[in-house]
C-alpha cells in the first residue's frame, strides 16, 4: 500500500544492464538524440524479450528498494527523447542535421520537414506491461513540448513556439492513449524551460498544458539541471525558470534539488502543487547516508506540508551503475520512513 504522506517516486529511467546496452558507448554519445541502434547489445530478432525482461527487473528494483511510484525504468529507450521524436511523421532521423551545442559539442538531431504529426502508439504498449507488473502506483514519463522544440532542426515551421505546440499536440494524443492503459501518472520531462528561460517564459507553460489537456489522470512535469555525470561542479544554485510553473494546470512539479543545493524557500511560490523534491546527489559515488536523506526531507517539510512533498532522485538514474543506484533508492524509502515516524508521534 502507498504511503498517505511523503510518497516516494522514482523520476524516470533506471540502469538498463550491462548485457542489454553498451555503457561505454552510450556514455560517449551522452544523450542521443536521433536513433542510436549501435547502443544495443543485443540482436534485434531477440531484444524484444530482453527488453521485457530488463524491464521487469528494473520494477522489481523499484519495489524491492521500497518506493511507492514506479515506472518501467526507461528501460527501451536510448534516451529520455529520441524513442518518442523519432516515432512522429514530420520528423526525419535517418538524416539527421548536425549542430554544435553550447559545450563546443558536434550533435546530431532530428530535422523537421513536414508537419509534425502522431501516427501510430509509442510507450502505450509498454505502459500496458508496467500496469501489469506491478500493483504500486504506476508512472510514464514523456519528454516535454518545449524540449522537444529545442532539440531538432527545424526545417518546416520556422517558428519555435508553432513548433513546440504541435509536438504538445502530438504528445496529448498519446497521453490520452496512456491514461486508457491505467497509469496514474504521466509525467512531461522538461530540462529545457531552464535552459531558455526567454522563450520558456513566451510559450513554455502554454506548451505544456496544451500537452496535458483534457487528461484525467495525475500529471507531472519534471525540470532539472542535465545528469549528474555530464554536469559535474557545472549546476547552477537556482532555477532561471519554475515559479512560471505555478500557472501551469500540472498536479506536480519534481525539482532538482541535492546536487545543486538550491534554496528551498523558492518551493513557497509554488502553492497548490505537489513537489517531488531530489533528495539524492547523483554525483557521488557511493549512496549518501539515510540520514543526510532524511535532513533533506526535513529541511523541506519546513515549506512544503508532508501531503504534497514526494521525496526523489534529483534525476533520472540511467547513467550509474544498477547497484548505486539500487542503493540509493533503498536509502530513499528508508529516509521517507523515519521522517512518517517521526511525523507520527
Amino acid at each position: 500500500m502507498a504511503a498517505e504522506f511523503l510518497r516516494t517516486t522514482v523520476v524516470g529511467s533506471y540502469p538498463q544492464p550491462d548485457w542489454l546496452i553498451n555503457k561505454p558507448m552510450l556514455h560517449g554519445q551522452f544523450v542521443p538524440r536521433v536513433k542510436a541502434g549501435e547502443l544495443w547489445r543485443v540482436d534485434p530478432e531477440v531484444r524484444e524479450e530482453a527488453l521485457r525482461d530488463a524491464t521487469t527487473l528494473a520494477i522489481r528494483d523499484m519495489e524491492d528498494a521500497g518506493l511507492d511510484v514506479v515506472t518501467d525504468g526507461e528501460v527501451c529507450r536510448e534516451s529520455y527523447t529520441n524513442h518518442f521524436v523519432t516515432a512522429l511523421a514530420g520528423v526525419d532521423s535517418e538524416q539527421p542535421a548536425a549542430i554544435v551545442n553550447r559545450r563546443g559539442r558536434e550533435l546530431l538531431v532530428p530535422r523537421v520537414i513536414g508537419p509534425v504529426r502522431h501516427h501510430m502508439p509509442v510507450e502505450v504498449a509498454w505502459a500496458r506491461f508496467l500496469r501489469a507488473q506491478t500493483e504500486r502506483i504506476t508512472k510514464v514519463t514523456l519528454p516535454g513540448p518545449f524540449t522537444l522544440s529545442q532539440q531538432v532542426k527545424d526545417e518546416y515551421y520556422g517558428d519555435a513556439e508553432t513548433l513546440a505546440m504541435e509536438f504538445a499536440v502530438a504528445l496529448n494524443i498519446e497521453a490520452h492513449l496512456l491514461q486508457e492503459t491505467g497509469v496514474d501518472v504521466i509525467q512531461f520531462d522538461e530540462p529545457w524551460l531552464r535552459n531558455n528561460p526567454e522563450a520558456a517564459r513566451v510559450f513554455g507553460v502554454r506548451s505544456l498544458d496544451r500537452a496535458l489537456q483534457g487528461l484525467r489522470v495525475g500529471t507531472a512535469v519534471h525540470v532539472c539541471f542535465g545528469y549528474a555525470f555530464l554536469r559535474k561542479g557545472q549546476k547552477p544554485d537556482a532555477y532561471e525558470f519554475l515559479t512560471e510553473l505555478a500557472s501551469s494546470k500540472v498536479q506536480e512539479i519534481s525539482i532538482e534539488a541535492a546536487q545543486p543545493g538550491i534554496d528551498l524557500a523558492v518551493l513557497k511560490e509554488l502553492p497548490g502543487k505537489r513537489i517531488a523534491l531530489g533528495v539524492l546527489d547523483h554525483s557521488t559515488p557511493e549512496a549518501e547516508p539515510v540520514e543526510t536523506v532524511a535532513r533533506r526531507i526535513r529541511a523541506a517539510l519546513q515549506i512544503v506540508p508532508p501531503e504534497r512533498l514526494s521525496p526523489a532522485p534529483d534525476c533520472g538514474m540511467k547513467y550509474m551503475s544498477r547497484d548505486v543506484a539500487f542503493s540509493r533508492l533503498k536509502n530513499l524509502c528508508l529516509a521517507a520512513a523515519e521522517v512518517r515516524r517521526e511525523l507520527s508521534v
